[in-house]
């Protein structure tokens, strides 16, 4: 922050660093995280808007379809985030085990090279043109993607305090947003040279560095419970496989979360399949969508960039988590109501960018920032699970939700979507409500 109390600059940052060592590493970290599955996101919305049923479904999927008078294409989103919603009931538990029973620097290591050595199986798998590449890809990078980054968060928690987390989140969001920069980069540069196949290579590269920055942040880690007398996450947390769902049906801040996760998700769901349908029509060359997908990933880091630069530091340091929950939820309930005026499909394309940004740049960081003033119980284990299974529960219901409100065209559909972000208003409330009697610091 400017010595005037502004928003900060890039002394501030190289000043945070000298200060906080640990805070470069986490730099590096978010960066090649979010570098790693930004350069694969293009590849996921291409697959999901695609009308070739084959690089999507195996045959004999379309087949089984075929055979029962189904018209699977009219199904696509509906059919994947279901299956990738049970996928998350199956994994949750697994995910609870791993941390249960083994220490951090066991279970940290285990999930990023898990997604390493998958990457290389999906290298053959689009290099060999299998059918059917295209959902196993789509529940992968969906289970990547909330995963690799519900760990991190849950270790930057580990690492840094709620003072210097209001004070570095924004920063550490920044670095993740260059990285979410340079992935659609790299994808718009390489894909029509080096094919979809190679990506999956470039992406395997970056995660490999994510795991030399957790074996260096884990220092920061065991210095921090050390110096405040805290649980040490070099020791198995135990308890049961499922005390994440648990905890958010007994805590109430934690059953608030998980609404105000629910609703922004729907809000994104209903956007994002009202999004595709557009592109299919527009797109049907697969490199051309992804290409597409790319370009406005960038535009979406552009505006996160910006506001994480100018206003998020500030604001979670001066003024706490509050704007930062309430601010994207006005800005969701504006671009909604344009759109159910006026459902323009380059307005459509211009919320898109404001909401996902706002959900980056200022949602996310004081969401995160909660969990620093929580045991690692709720933030490993309940944490986790909402921000697996809830998130992909909203995703799965209100995919629905737009197969129906879609019927009756996109004013209606839209005008749905206010309701929707007015709820999320009041789980936001509800949040800052019971966050006010969370202790401080120690």
């Amino acid at each position: 922050m400017s010595a005037s109390g502004g928003p900060p600059d890039a002394r501030g940052v190289l000043h945070a660093m000298r200060q906080t060592p640990a805070l470069g590493w986490s730099f590096l970290y978010f960066f090649c995280l979010l570098s790693g599955y930004y350069v694969l996101r293009p590849v996921r919305e291409a697959m999901a808007a695609s009308s070739d049923l084959q690089e999507v479904f195996p045959v004999a999927l379309i087949g089984w379809f075929a055979g029962h008078g189904v018209p699977l294409q009219a199904f696509t989103l509906q059919f994947l985030f279901t299956c990738v919603f049970l996928i998350m009931v199956v994994l949750q538990p697994l995910y609870g085990w791993l941390v249960s029973r083994h220490p951090r620097r066991v279970f940290l290591p285990v999930v990023y090279g898990f997604f390493i050595v998958t990457l290389l199986g999906f290298h053959l798998l689009f290099q060999s043109d299998v059918p059917g590449r295209g959902m196993a890809f789509f529940f992968w990078i969906t289970v990547f993607n909330l995963f690799a980054v519900a760990v991190f968060w849950s270790f930057m928690a580990d690492v840094f305090s709620n003072a210097q987390a209001r004070a570095y989140y924004g920063y550490i969001g920044a670095a993740g947003t260059l990285g979410a920069f340079l992935g659609p980069l790299i994808t718009g540069a390489l894909v029509q040279r080096v094919g979809i196949a190679n990506l999956m290579l470039v992406s395997a590269g970056f995660l490999g560095i994510c795991l030399l920055c957790i074996w260096r942040l884990r220092h920061w880690a065991v210095l921090r419970e050390q110096t405040q007398r805290l649980v040490s996450g070099e020791q198995p947390m135990g308890g049961s496989v499922l005390d994440g769902l648990k905890l958010i049906v007994r805590e109430p801040l934690l059953r608030w979360l998980a609404l105000l996760v629910l609703f922004g998700v729907g809000i994104g769901t209903l956007l994002y399949n009202e999004q595709a349908a557009i592109v299919r029509a527009a797109y049907p060359d697969p490199e051309a969508r992804t290409a597409f997908y790319s370009y406005l990933d960038l535009a979406v880091n552009a505006l996160t960039l910006v506001v994480q630069l100018a206003l998020t530091r500030w604001l979670l340091s001066r003024h706490g988590v509050a704007p930062a929950l309430l601010i994207p939820a006005l800005a969701i309930i504006v671009g909604f109501s344009v759109l159910a005026a006026s459902p323009l499909p380059l307005l459509v394309a211009v919320v898109q960018v404001v909401t996902r940004a706002s959900e980056f740049s200022l949602f996310k960081p004081a969401r995160e920032t909660i969990y620093t003033r929580v045991d690692r119980q709720w933030r490993y284990k309940a944490g986790a699970a909402i921000d697996t299974v809830i998130y992909r529960g909203a995703d799965l219901s209100f995919a629905w939700v737009h197969k129906g409100l879609s019927l009756f065209g996109s004013q209606v559909l839209f005008a749905g979507g206010i309701v929707v972000a007015l709820l999320m208003t009041g789980a936001a409330v509800g949040v800052l409500r019971e966050e006010k009697k969370l202790p401080r610091d120690r």
